[in-house]
């Protein structure tokens, strides 16, 4: 058995993503009854939101063993939302957006799996010495927020890779069979989808948002912010304000005060497609469709396993 999947007690390699506004329990749910690692995204919830999420998921799986949260270090409810998803009996946490010291120790005697997300080989080993079970490496060409470093996941995976002994999980640029099969020849242990479960039948975007990442191409996202806090975009209208005060020396102030309150909420769960913030990845080019997460799941495995042996076709 993959290691990760023992590690996971997952079927199939594979982390569906937890994303602000979209991953909540229905869509954790499906992913942990298709054999994946289905996660709770709690960046976007209060404590009681997440409760209510969990309770969710475990309500529609038989697998509760496979459901995770993503928690965010940088907010002040912090270690609430860590201590509640304990009590409802989460047993894999993956942190991001902070120190992997932080709380590792303490999730670690909690008897939980700590994954952290990091985008350099020196975070990752740091990861790793702090006790972290895995760690996530994700590429510059993810959704949502970014490493300052701007790593492609091309050269980061090999590069964590070789740092740690830990597994590694591959994120950003992975919406296919293809891509899994591409990062696990580089040496990671299991690949996080992210964009890619926002469109389909399980996830919590707006249907405009799923439509979105439909029809955009391969310049519909850019990575703005960078002042502030580095993070993907569609190219929408609050995209365009955001460019044009950069262009004008903005600032994080400034920023800051364009951004305001609810910006993400009302782009990815209200469907403003105009003043929202939409969070995707560069590979939403790739993305056409919006399956169940169960035909998604049996889809990735059969383009994994076909794109395998075209890999050492030139040997």
């Amino acid at each position: 058995m993959n290691n990760l999947c023992h590690l996971l007690s997952i079927d199939y390699p594979i982390s569906q993503a937890g994303m602000v506004w979209v991953s909540g329990g229905k869509l954790a749910a499906a992913s942990a009854e298709a054999g994946i690692l289905g996660v709770i995204g709690a960046g976007s919830m209060k404590p009681e939101l997440l409760a209510h999420h969990i309770a969710k998921a475990r309500a529609l799986t038989a697998h509760p063993e496979r459901l995770a949260v993503n928690v965010p270090l940088l907010y002040e409810k912090t270690k609430e939302q860590l201590e509640l998803s304990i009590a409802a009996g989460i047993r894999t946490v993956i942190t991001s957006a902070g120190s992997p010291k932080t709380y590792t120790s303490w999730l670690k005697a909690q008897g939980c799996t700590v994954i952290h997300v990091t985008s350099s080989p020196l975070l990752a080993k740091k990861c790793e010495d702090a006790g972290c079970d895995a760690v996530i490496a994700e590429g510059f060409e993810a959704g949502g927020h970014n490493g300052r470093e701007e790593i492609t996941t091309l050269a980061l995976v090999p590069q964590v890779v070789d740092a740690v002994k830990i597994p590694v999980i591959a994120a950003g640029g992975i919406g296919d069979g293809r891509g899994i099969a591409a990062v696990m020849c580089l040496g990671a242990a299991g690949a996080q989808l992210g964009t890619r479960f926002v469109a389909t039948v399980e996830s919590s975007a707006h249907e405009n948002f799923k439509q979105a990442i439909l029809s955009s191409g391969p310049g519909s996202t850019m990575l703005m912010m960078k002042s502030l806090v580095p993070v993907r975009l569609y190219k929408n209208k609050f995209y365009e304000d955001v460019k044009r005060l950069e262009e004008q020396g903005a600032g994080p102030a400034d920023l800051e005060a364009l951004l305001g309150h609810g910006r993400a909420k009302k782009g990815m769960l209200d469907g403003d497609l105009v003043e929202g913030e939409i969070e995707i990845g560069q590979i939403s080019a790739l993305v056409r469709d919006i399956p169940s997460v169960r035909d998604l799941v049996a889809r990735l495995m059969r383009e994994q396993r076909a794109a395998l042996p075209a890999s050492g076709r030139f040997f």
